[in-house]
This record gives C-alpha cells, sequence and structure tokens, in this order.
C-alpha cells in the first residue's frame, strides 16, 4: 500500500511548516521520514543539500506522547541527550537548567514526570529535543493528548519559544486553528494516498497570540483550509463507498 506519492517541497532555514490533511493520509509517515525513521520507496530526502538516510543529531522530534524517562528528574530527562553526546555532567546541567527556565518550570527541576501535568510533561519533552540545539525540530501532534485549555497555552509557550530559537520547525496537526495561529506556511494533503493539494503561505503579522483567531485574514485563510480538507473527506468516503 502506498502511504504518500509524488510529495515534494522545500522548507527554508527558521520557517515554522505546519501539515493538515485528513486522517491517513500520510502526515506521520512524512515526519517520520523527514526524521530519517522510514525510508522512501522513491525519492530522497535532502537536509542541507545531503541525502537524509538514518536519524541525525541535529534533528529532533517530539511525539504526541512525552515518552520522558520516568526514573530520571525534569533536570536529567532534559541532560540525557546532552550527556549521551560526549558533554560533561556540568556541561549537560547548565544546557538544562537554561531551558528549563525557558520553558517555565525552574521550581520543577528536580521533580519526577509522574508528579507532572500533561502539559508539564510536554514541555520537559519540547525542551529534551532542543538541548540537542537541533537544526531542525519535527513536531508530530504534540498537543493532541492534552485538554483545549492546556492546548491553548502550550501554543502560546511555542509561540514564545519559536522567538528565541533558530530551528526550522515542521509541525503536524489535525487542528486548522493550531496550524494557521503557527506557522509561516500551511502544507494540506490529500487523502490517502497523501499528495500536496495546497502550500499555503500565512501572511499574518508576528507576533501572534490566541486573539488573531478571530480578525477576518485568520478566518479567510481557515475557511480555505477547512473547504480543500472537507472536499478530500467527503472524496475519500465516497471512494469507500464505491468500493465495498
Amino acid at each position: 500500500m502506498i502511504a504518500v506519492d509524488r510529495i515534494s517541497f522545500n522548507v527554508s532555514q527558521g520557517e515554522f511548516v505546519s501539515i493538515v490533511g485528513p486522517s491517513g493520509c500520510g502526515k506521520s509517515t512524512v515526519l517520520n521520514t523527514l526524521a530519517g525513521l522510514e525510508t522512501p520507496f522513491e525519492g530522497e530526502v535532502l537536509v542541507d543539500g545531503r541525502p537524509l538516510t538514518s536519524p541525525r543529531p541535529e534533528i529532533g522530534m517530539v511525539f504526541q506522547q512525552p515518552h520522558l524517562f520516568p526514573w530520571k528528574s525534569v533536570r536529567k530527562n532534559i541532560a540525557h541527550g546532552p550527556r549521551a553526546r560526549g558533554k560533561s555532567a556540568a556541561e549537560a546541567r547548565q544546557i538544562a537548567d537554561g531551558l528549563i527556565e525557558m520553558i517555565g518550570l525552574t521550581k520543577f527541576a528536580a521533580a519526577y514526570p509522574h508528579t507532572l501535568s500533561g502539559g508539564m510533561q510536554q514541555r520537559v519533552a519540547i525542551a529534551r529535543a532542543l538541548a540537542n540545539q537541533p537544526r531542525v525540530l519535527l513536531m508530530d501532534e504534540p498537543f493532541g493528548a492534552l485538554d483545549a485549555q492546556t492546548r491553548a497555552v502550550m501554543q502560546d509557550n511555542l509561540l514564545e519559544l519559536r522567538g528565541r530559537i533558530n530551528a526550522t520547525v515542521v509541525f503536524v496537526t489535525h487542528d486548522i486553528d493550531e496550524a494557521i495561529l503557527l506557522s509561516d506556511r500551511v502544507v494540506i494533503m490529500s487523502a490517502g494516498p497523501g499528495r500536496i493539494l495546497r502550500d499555503l503561505r500565512i501572511d499574518l503579522p508576528r507576533p501572534r497570540s490566541n486573539a488573531i483567531l478571530t480578525e477576518a485574514g485568520y478566518l479567510a485563510l481557515k475557511k480555505e483550509c477547512l473547504d480543500l480538507i472537507r472536499a478530500e473527506g467527503l472524496r475519500a468516503f465516497n471512494q469507500m463507498g464505491e468500493a465495498g
């Protein structure tokens, strides 16, 4: 079975690009391929002009679930990557403490994951990915398991973090509001096998906040995205009916 078919797009240094589309369209497959976790049957992924054939330390990944080490404190979870790459304990601690301050969890540096809320755990997961100073940060529905209020807070946190890091971000989400709020571009995929329907530039001013969700320019972009995705969802539904 083909998950994605003839996908081709570029992401410039420092861009934030979201990928959206109907369920099963191959969004996570694209992200895993960009991470070097899956290998395309045809074509290639280029990072800085070099083919990507396996995971690289300069590419960080954040998943829907935090997947923190339960036996390690917040500080040691974040310091794990730098230590694995040969940093001294003092260097790794310095990196971790700087990121802990950035994500607003200084009082929880010695806490263990089970004592943290879901949103706090996900902040630690993002900081852990940033600890290796990735040039590319891949995020697979990182806020999908959070309640609406926590999700809004995390979106604001990510908007603030984006202004303080230089990483290129590719972000997979089902949430159109989230994609438009966070992104410089939104790539809209078709129903499976996934193809690119539209590569939409989000020309909304920064800095942004959730207040933008009621503005006319935002609403027009949202309608364009929703119309495309609904049409694809209906097409896929009709195809399933014909196949049955």
